[in-house]
């Protein structure tokens, strides 16, 4: 598997040199780096090209990298049936720039950029229909986002005295524990019937 895929990346600097930053094996997989300009002609090329032929598009995702100036990782897996390898390519932006949309290469992208835009917020340019996906109608925020906080910023519930969805900020009740030194899972000061040899 190695040697097919040193042959794939020598194959894609030869024909692609100027498009490609970075070309690495990782985990098994060959990770590829591209401008965000260059994607559509990157994946286009990775489809099309003979030695190549990865029709089969996996997905898409993100990943969060707040301390960046470019904090997201946009991430696409393709399979060549036909090599019988895989392949990574990865493209970095922030929380404006637009990345190129590939649903004209692949139109099985459409869902995983909408995916990417909603619990993200990474934008793709040339879209169909970008819009949330997961997420509720008016919600607030992108969930997968490393600064956006654990319980989120409202909660939803059902009153049944309004017979409708009720939205409210994020409200955390804890009560008050009370600890019971007694009990053996509580750290007693006695010694436990069968502990006496461990608390010398």
């Amino acid at each position: 598997m190695s040697e097919a895929l040193d042959t794939l990346a020598a194959h894609l600097k030869a024909k692609l040199d100027g498009k490609i930053r970075d070309a690495v094996m990782a985990y098994g997989e060959l990770t590829v780096s591209v401008d965000a300009a260059d994607i559509v002609a990157m994946l286009t090329f990775l489809r099309d090209d003979k030695q190549c032929q990865f029709v089969s598009f996996i997905d898409v995702s993100g990943a969060d990298y707040p301390s960046r100036p470019n904090r997201f990782d946009v991430v696409y897996h393709l399979l060549s049936p036909r090599q019988n390898v895989r392949v990574r390519v990865k493209l970095t932006t922030d929380e404006v720039t637009p990345v190129p949309s590939v649903t004209g290469v692949y139109p099985g992208a459409d869902w995983f950029e909408r995916e990417a835009y909603d619990l993200y917020g990474i934008l793709f340019s040339g879209h169909p229909d970008l819009r949330r996906l997961l997420t509720d109608y008016g919600f607030e925020g992108h969930p997968l986002r490393k600064d956006f906080p654990l319980t989120g910023f409202v909660e939803v519930r059902f009153d049944d005295e309004m017979k409708r969805v009720v939205y409210e900020p994020v409200e955390l009740k804890q009560e008050f524990r009370n600890f019971d030194f007694l009990s053996p899972w509580e750290g007693t000061d006695y010694v436990l019937p069968g502990d006496e040899k461990a608390k010398q």
